[in-house]
């Protein structure tokens, strides 16, 4: 196997509100000729949301379960004010701060937020080799 991912998914409660909050929110280009799911092309991979139930129910899986669900996404930038820049967009869209920006134990800078459906997004700065290349 190629070590490559292509497509995330995240299975949504309201298609609507989060593809305005990553669409008009983030700013995020997306694909508008589907219909019951929504594509974003970003650098390197795409992102897709579909209705909670149905990503469920296309997995043959139960759809109940809530809290922490074990990875957050991340969205690296090229510097601590790009990330504090980007959580700030962030939160004008909607988005819950979970972690303001921070210097990280690690030599970076980082911070959190969760979308309306309390999907986990890190933005952070590496200083130690560049994560924003596609």
């Amino acid at each position: 196997m190629d070590p490559y991912i292509s497509l995330i998914t995240l299975g949504v409660s309201n298609l609507a509100r989060s593809t305005a909050f990553y669409r008009e929110g983030l700013g995020l280009p997306a694909l508008d000729n589907f219909e019951g799911i929504t594509f974003f092309n970003l650098k390197g991979a795409w992102l897709s949301l579909y209705p909670y139930e149905s990503l469920a129910a296309d997995a043959q899986v139960p759809a109940t379960g809530s809290g922490f669900r074990g990875f957050s996404l991340a969205h690296n930038v090229k510097s601590p004010a790009e990330v504090e820049r980007v959580l700030q967009q962030a939160k004008a869209a909607g988005a819950t701060i979970v972690k303001p920006g921070q210097d990280t134990d690690w030599g970076g800078y980082s911070g959190y937020f969760t979308d309306p459906d309390g999907y986990l997004w890190e933005v952070a700065w590496n200083p130690h080799f560049d994560l924003t290349v596609g």
